[in-house]
């Protein structure tokens, strides 16, 4: 059989990491060589839509599977997981070779949770299981020692883009980019950045994404910062690019994650990085290194840091150096692509 993949996620006109995962590995070799197919299971519609759009896609792939030999099926939570169990098991009668890709931001919602026998049911099930950290391999191999040799560790890649100006030439501006709730920790940055808005008058922050951002606005307004904020909403393509190249410091003060593509996105232009050891982040950045790190909910640390970071332009940088070589390396779209190329290699010989 002619290689093929199928690709088993959420639509690509979903915001969200594992969309724009898959949008990155459209723009590889990858994608031909495999001849990948992206079948969309889910769109950010009403309920009515959602179900109507998940039956069309799961008659659609029955038609589909006898051409495919390789499924490779991406979820998170709970009702990503349950959707996705369908495909996994219909794959499996029909002898396909199943890799699930698992983008999950919390053990507390997924393997730890009362849906723990639904995520064993799709391990269990999988040739092979891709897992965003060392430490999200380890949670699950704790978890379920009897599947561990099917666990295999693949970062998310940084989205490819070019430097064009000097860090000296950046604006005055910290971004957040992501959905604004209380996982993110976006409140965290507003109470944070009070502390220390009077003294940087010249500095602001940018919130790019959606979610309880009227709730936002008037946390900035009750701290009196509203004029050193700024709301921009879900941004992408062109306005997303000038908003990095524009920036000179990126933070994220999340309480839980896989591994965020927003720090990604923040390596591939060279940001200084603000964040939290949570998820995969803790095996790749170290505090003073290659990013500030603080414990989630410190807002005191985080201010600190904040402030550390505008103040002293020798440790921006060297932190923007190292995001960058983050970005060329280990997080480097060619790399990913090739770690994904062997995998797919390997499944369609054994």
């Amino acid at each position: 059989m002619r290689k093929r993949v199928l690709i088993i996620a959420t639509s690509i006109k979903t915001k969200g990491g594992i969309t724009s995962v898959i949008k990155a590995y459209k723009q590889t070799s990858l994608w031909i060589d495999w001849n990948c197919y992206w079948l969309a299971t889910h769109i950010d519609k009403n309920k009515f839509v959602k179900i109507l759009f998940f039956l069309f896609s799961l008659i659609k792939f029955c038609f589909l599977l006898p051409f495919y030999s390789i499924i490779h099926i991406h979820f998170s939570e709970p009702a990503s997981a349950a959707r996705k169990l369908i495909f996994v098991y219909i794959s499996k009668i029909f002898g396909k070779k199943i890799i699930t890709h698992f983008h999950s931001f919390s053990i507390e919602t997924t393997i730890n949770s009362k849906y723990q026998k639904l995520y064993y049911a799709i391990f269990f099930s999988s040739d092979q299981i891709v897992v965003l950290s060392d430490q999200w391999k380890k949670w699950i191999k704790n978890k379920w020692p009897n599947i561990e040799q099917r666990i295999r560790v693949i970062y998310n890649p940084c989205p490819l883009s070019e430097i064009k100006e000097s860090f000296n030439k950046k604006t005055k501006t910290i971004i957040y980019a992501g959905i604004l709730n209380q996982r993110k920790g976006y409140s965290d940055l507003i109470k944070a950045f009070a502390l220390i808005a009077k003294s940087k008058r010249d500095w602001k922050i940018i919130f790019a994404g959606n979610g309880e951002i009227e709730k936002a606005k008037l946390l900035a307004n009750d701290y009196q910062i509203e004029d050193q904020v700024i709301f921009m909403g879900w941004i992408i393509g062109e306005q997303k690019d000038k908003l990095f190249r524009d920036a000179s410091i990126f933070c994220l003060p999340s309480y839980a994650e896989g591994f965020p593509m927003a720090v990604l996105d923040a390596f591939s232009y060279g940001l200084p990085v603000i964040t939290t050891p949570v998820g995969g982040l803790p095996d790749i950045l170290s505090d003073k290194k290659n990013a500030l790190l603080v414990n989630p909910g410190d807002i005191s640390a985080l201010s600190d840091a904040l402030e550390l970071m505008i103040d002293d332009e020798t440790l921006r940088n060297q932190i923007s150096c190292e995001s960058k070589r983050l970005s060329q390396t280990i997080f480097s779209l060619v790399n990913i692509s090739d770690q994904l190329d062997n995998l797919y290699y390997e499944l369609s010989h054994s």
